[in-house]
């Protein structure tokens, strides 16, 4: 009886083993070194578009994290014009768009988002084409309309990223060491920082007034350097000069006649109010004598001066105490002197009459 068992569940492996290898596709059937190249195939493709400089992209606030990300029409439009990227993916070349952001999606290398502000702000005419905060969409699947899809994975840092990360310790001590450089060093930092901060505010300034003044005679809001006080911008969207097409609202005529007769009457305000000659002659005298006093310290000047301190503290408690020691004899003298003196003051009015 065991015998007779024992045979049957051997003819039973055997025929479940012959139905496994019949119904087995021999393309599927790949090896686990293959399915992880496969994998690692995916995640060089990743790396690849992310890098590229085609694909468009922004940054974003997601869950506190800031990421970039890019939308999925444009994703589409940059896999048509380079099919040739399709070429890492090997046996997966032929996958239609939907179908490969599908799998980046599965391996949690991209994450779909939806923008946190759903409606069109008041002033505005559409919502923002490239929203600042996002938020995690709940259906994870592929979609060219409004939608935004962000990467997961941490990029590769650039090298001149990292010697740039090292040179922050250096110049922090360096600024640290700035008393003790030598005074044609000190003058031209001086200068230099000064020079760097009038160029911001006279940019700052010549933006303002060209976006009143567009702003007054148009209608039009006209932002040169649109990204210049941007919180979240790349160094290649921060130093944009021209700025996007409005889609803002045209002001009203009302709103532009009241702000051009508030901006004449500050004008004329601030002209009245200006300091005179005598004025700004005291200030910049202030500012230089602090600027010299910057300029001018020495370590050797202030141990020199710390010497001195020191020195007068002890002449003077010296004198204290010698003072102290002598305390009975000094009122005595004292009120001898000053009757001598009241005596001759006296006699000097007397002769005088």
């Amino acid at each position: 009886m065991k015998k007779a068992g024992a045979e049957k569940k051997r003819a039973r492996r055997s025929s479940a083993a012959v139905k496994n290898s019949a119904s087995r596709d021999p393309s599927t059937d790949t090896p686990p070194r293959k399915q992880a190249n496969k994998k690692d195939v995916f995640q060089l493709f990743a790396e690849k578009v992310r890098d590229h400089k085609d694909l468009v992209s922004r940054w974003a606030v997601l869950q506190e994290t800031r990421v970039e990300y890019f939308r999925g029409k444009d994703f589409v439009t940059f896999l048509r014009n380079h099919p040739e990227l399709k070429d890492i993916l090997e046996s997966d070349r032929n996958l239609e768009v939907e179908d490969i952001v599908n799998v980046l999606l599965n391996k949690n290398l991209l994450v779909r988002c939806d923008r946190v502000v759903k409606t069109v702000r008041p002033g505005k005419r559409k919502l923002s084409t490239w929203p600042a905060h996002l938020e995690i969409y709940p259906d994870q699947e592929f979609s060219d309309n409004d939608a935004f899809f962000a990467w997961t994975f941490v990029n590769k840092r650039p090298l001149w990223q990292t010697l740039l990360s090292l040179t922050w310790p250096v110049l922090t001590l360096a600024i640290c060491l700035f008393p003790v450089y030598p005074h044609q060093a000190k003058l031209l930092i001086l200068y230099s920082c000064a020079g760097v901060l009038l160029l911001i505010l006279c940019l700052l300034l010549v933006r303002a007034l060209i976006f009143g003044a567009s702003w007054i005679l148009l209608g039009r809001r006209i932002w040169i350097f649109p990204n210049i006080l941007a919180e979240e911008a790349t160094l290649r969207e921060l130093f944009r000069f021209w700025p996007q097409k409005d889609e803002e609202e045209k002001p009203k005529l009302t709103a532009r006649f009241f702000f051009a007769i508030v901006a004449v009457l500050a004008i004329l305000l601030l002209r009245h109010h200006a300091p005179d000659e005598a004025a700004r002659a005291r200030y910049q005298r202030r500012v230089s004598n602090i600027i010299d006093d910057v300029l001018e310290w020495d370590p050797r000047l202030a141990l020199s001066g710390m010497m001195d301190s020191m020195q007068s503290e002890v002449n003077g408690t010296e004198t204290n105490e010698t003072v102290t020691d002598g305390g009975g004899e000094r009122p005595d003298e004292s009120t001898d002197e000053g009757v001598d003196e009241s005596t001759d003051e006296k006699d000097l009015y007397n002769d005088n009459i």
